[in-house]
């Protein structure tokens, strides 16, 4: 099954850095509309870098500032180097919090967070003779496929005649209704939502595979035409879960340190086991961060200050020791969650499920 574009783009980003350790990455999060904020920014960034950083920064900026022009953009992150020739654009479907942050690697913390909360489902909106396939793309909706049959309408007619109407009817309707559900087969394998007027859709749920069955996560009754009711209604419902999943992780993980099995809490911990591929699932306390450095020639990362790597004597950057945590886990594929539980920050603010010790 396709990726989220999100998780796409994530990991793409996660396995981009420099390394010789220049910080030479822009990463923009804006609005399309405070320019003022840019200017800020822009103007401190330039009181701080030297030398080639500086000449990199201004022509980095100079690309994204003509990018911008030229386009009518709303929110959107874009990430790039004119130093490593590079330029990718997201579009985001939801208002984000405006950050321009320069570094050795894309800043990605904010784009895992909006894939978190907005996760990946499949919405299916149907009746007898019509059915619109959607899927999720970083919080939002797109059509994948539309359906439909024509189906003869009711007959009202005694006799022999109805009943033979009817089941030639009731024939129609199971056989559109079994495209639909080989057309999701082929899209999705999880998180389902069903919608529609009447029984159809426990109708169309009864047809799907038994593993397809088990991924139906909600069934709403709406009108066929009510779409934007619905999609308020969906987001909603995979907000819930999400959160009834988090809660659900953490106590997990709680069991695992009790039993002294597989979990890691703490950052010096956790950081260990990102470093190493250890970790299957990583949890952050939302709005956590943690000032320290990273050697991009040889990964290195630690808390406080450091000019030079311990490790290998070359230059360091400074960094969210939080944000290197995530990318690592993002490169080796863990799972990657924020909750504002305060129980994680008793745990020492992240927490990981690890695939071995």
């Amino acid at each position: 099954m396709n990726m989220n574009v999100c998780d796409e783009s994530i990991k793409e980003l996660s396995l981009v850095y420099d390394e010789e350790s220049l910080d030479t990455f822009v990463s923009l999060y804006f609005d399309g509309r405070d320019t003022q904020f840019m200017e800020h920014r822009e103007k401190a960034v330039e009181t701080v870098l030297k030398h080639d950083e500086l000449k990199d920064f201004a022509k980095t900026m100079k690309l994204i500032k003509t990018y911008l022009e030229r386009t009518d953009v709303g929110n959107v992150a874009i990430f790039a180097s004119h130093r490593h020739d590079y330029f990718k654009v997201i579009p985001l479907p939801v208002k984000i919090e405006n950050a321009l942050i320069v570094d050795a690697s894309p800043y990605i913390r904010p784009l895992a967070r909006l894939a978190d909360t907005w996760r990946e489902f499949t919405l299916v909106l149907l009746n007898s003779n019509h059915a619109k396939i959607f899927s999720t793309s970083c919080g939002e909706l797109r059509e994948r496929e539309e359906l439909s049959a024509e189906i003869m309408n009711n007959h009202k007619k005694g006799g022999w005649s109805q009943a033979r109407f009817q089941r030639l009817r009731k024939g129609s309707i199971h056989a559109f209704l079994t495209e639909v559900a080989e057309e999701l087969q082929k899209i999705t394998d999880r998180d389902i939502i069903l919608a529609g007027p009447g029984q159809i859709k426990k109708e169309l749920q009864a047809l799907l595979p038994k593993q397809l069955q088990e991924t139906v996560i909600g069934i709403i009754d709406v009108g066929i035409d009510n779409e934007q009711e619905l999609f308020k209604e969906s987001f909603a419902l995979m907000a819930d879960k999400g959160e009834e999943e988090r809660s659900g992780l953490l106590e997990h993980i709680k069991k695992e340190i009790l039993t002294d099995g597989l979990a890691v809490h703490g950052v010096e911990a956790v950081l260990e086991a990102a470093r190493n591929g250890q970790m299957e699932v990583l949890l952050v306390e939302g709005g956590y961060r943690l000032r320290g450095w990273i050697c991009e020639q040889c990964q290195a990362v630690g808390k406080g200050e450091s000019l030079s790597c311990p490790y290998c004597g070359k230059r360091t950057s400074e960094v969210d020791v939080v944000e290197e945590i995530i990318e690592f886990a993002e490169r080796t594929d863990a799972l990657v969650e924020f909750t504002d539980d305060e129980d994680i920050e008793k745990l020492g603010h992240v927490v990981a499920l690890l695939r071995y010790k």
